[in-house]
């Protein structure tokens, strides 16, 4: 596997935030979305396998995973590297961009799915596999980065048509006004959850914190 950076803090996002957790961020993404924050990851990093992996992990207080990209489900060992932190008590949270199948990570309790969904001021929203959706479990969660009002309706959209399983998140862009977007939540009684990116208003938008 190609690892961008391995580090320990807390997690910013979804239905863990604020929880301590070590990150394993995967190199390489298939997609390019116009407001992406970890475009570092997009080549470059270092070869580890699995096992190395893990030993790295061993070093930190803390049984709680989150492996994220770039683009996980593009690494051919993921399968294995799950797995193995499953048999190593590891509670893994499995973020991915949404173009990719997630049905080979749906068995484990001890795996929550991140699945996103990209809306149109990505400039991705093509690239989405809406098979996942309907795949998805309690235990899981969906993630919609809203830049704008086009993008909130996009969402909303979405859930109405697919219904899928899981917490939802509206995560604003970071930089847009999220007053404006938890505003229209309220008008429209959705049942999802205003995510905000904890880790940068703690320590702004430096890597590896």
């Amino acid at each position: 596997m190609k690892i961008a950076e391995l580090f320990y803090s807390l997690q910013g996002e979804g239905r863990q935030s604020g929880r301590p957790t070590v990150f394993v961020r995967t190199t390489g993404c298939n997609l390019r979305c116009r407001y992406c924050d970890t475009a570092y990851a997009y080549e470059g990093g270092t070869a580890m396998t699995p096992d190395e992996i893990l030993r790295a992990l061993a070093q930190y207080p803390c049984r709680t995973c989150c492996i994220t990209g770039g683009e996980p489900l593009l690494q051919p060992d993921l399968e294995t590297l799950v797995s193995a932190l499953v048999l190593n008590r590891y509670q893994v949270c499995l973020e991915t961009n949404g173009s990719r199948s997630i049905r080979p990570y749906l068995e484990e309790d001890a795996v929550m799915v991140s699945l996103d969904i990209k809306c149109p001021s990505s400039g991705m929203q093509q690239h989405m596999d809406f098979a996942n959706l309907p795949l998805l479990r309690d235990q899981d969660q969906v993630k919609f980065v809203i830049g704008d009002r086009v993008d909130y309706d996009y969402a909303k959209d979405i859930l109405r048509r697919h219904r899928p399983c899981g917490t939802v998140f509206f995560q604003p862009v970071w930089g847009t006004d999220t007053t404006k977007i938890a505003g229209w939540i309220l008008e429209d009684g959705l049942d999802v959850r205003l995510g905000i990116q904890l880790h940068k208003y703690l320590w702004g938008t430096q890597r590896n914190k």
